[in-house]
């Protein structure tokens, strides 16, 4: 027979044992719940932007490659100059042709960046022909005007218009259609297409495609590539005989500081008509320059969207 002493022993025996267990429970979520602090950690990371060239980061107004803000092709004008940036450029233009003699053009030129993406270029021309002392030759005006920022039009085209007011010689106006784009990291590329026509005396006229593409080695300092030249020059509104000039060379183009550049480009003449040699020497200098901004470049295709 179950006395009722053992009944109660077991009755609290049993409640003992809950007891005991839902304790161990709430200590454990108790453990659970419990923040653990851990050393902290800095991480340091780098901006994806400083794989980019700095001649290839994005400067100015317009959002252009540093590298369009200095002259990178003797024979080939690119896109325009940031609003209000001041360059100087004294050029000396050989042609040395295949009778005899050579033809020596020296240009002064000052390039005036301006707002809306324009830009003004004045030039003072002294020239000595064969046979002759060095003249003054003219002075030319011109004035450049790009469609948009760069990036938001493929191949970045703008136009160009100058005037020739020439001393000996009958005036003349060119105009050019200009493209340029950087095509790959390093690589440099641009392009014109132009028409010149004198106004007076016989209107002789020439048409022709210019181009030239660089590659750049060390960054801001030193690149190399190759430009080409071709050009048909005729009697009044391109009806008489034509010449045609083709000629291509190296180029390469030194910028011992961020202001200052010297090409130099040693062209061959591949035609008859062509001189033997068609050289040009470039120094450049920067009274004022945009600054650099944070930009990474980015091609047309993704920028225009």
């Amino acid at each position: 027979m179950i006395t009722r002493t053992y009944l109660f022993n077991k009755a609290t025996a049993t409640v003992v044992g809950a007891g005991i267990c839902m304790a161990a429970v709430t200590t454990c979520f108790a453990q659970t719940d419990t923040v653990t602090k851990l050393p902290q950690v800095t991480v340091h990371g780098e901006d994806s932007s400083g794989d980019v060239l700095a001649e290839e980061r994005l400067v100015g107004e317009n959002q252009q490659p540093e590298w369009t803000t200095q002259r990178r092709f003797a024979t080939t004008r690119i896109y325009v100059l940031e609003p209000w940036q001041f360059e100087f450029e004294q050029w000396w233009k050989g042609k040395f042709l295949r009778g005899s003699g050579t033809d020596h053009l020296f240009q002064s030129e000052l390039e005036v960046g301006l707002p809306y993406r324009f830009q003004l270029d004045v030039y003072e021309n002294l020239q000595k022909s064969p046979g002759s002392s060095l003249k003054h030759k003219g002075n030319q005006v011109e004035l450049r005007y790009a469609f948009a920022e760069w990036g938001k039009i493929p191949l970045n085209p703008a136009i160009y218009g100058e005037w020739k007011f020439n001393k000996n010689d009958p005036d003349a106006y060119e105009v050019k259609f200009l493209l340029g784009e950087q095509i790959a990291p390093r690589w440099h590329w641009g392009a014109n297409l132009f028409f010149e026509q004198e106004v007076g005396g016989g209107r002789e006229s020439e048409m022709g495609f210019a181009q030239g593409i660089s590659y750049t080695l060390p960054d801001e300092k030193f690149s190399v590539g190759v430009e080409m030249n071709l050009e048909r020059a005729s009697g009044p509104n391109l009806d008489g005989k034509p010449s045609t000039e083709f000629l291509i060379g190296p180029s390469a183009q030194w910028r011992p500081t961020s202001r200052i550049h010297l090409d130099l480009v040693p062209m061959i003449g591949a035609t008859d008509d062509s001189p033997r040699v068609e050289a040009f020497i470039v120094f450049g200098f920067d009274f004022w320059k945009p600054s650099t901004k944070s930009g990474e470049y980015q091609p047309s295709s993704t920028r225009a969207r």
